[in-house]
């Protein structure tokens, strides 16, 4: 894997760790709002986007190799 792979993946890794670190704030902080079921499923399914994002380019990159 090159450096530039690397490093996107680095870069989507610290992204989806910085939503979920988003995401258990709103939980804990919205005592008074909290997220609608809609809006929670919502953000878990765009992680798994963006995961399934990252895993096909890497598969792609790879196989250009």
């Amino acid at each position: 894997m090159s450096d530039s792979q690397h490093n996107e993946q680095d870069e989507l890794q610290k992204y989806l760790e910085e939503k979920a670190k988003q995401e258990q704030e709103l939980e804990k902080g919205q005592e008074s709002e909290s997220l609608s079921a809609y809006d929670a499923c919502v953000l878990k399914e765009s992680a798994k986007i963006h995961e399934l994002i990252a895993e096909a380019r890497s598969k792609a990159k790879d196989k250009k190799e």
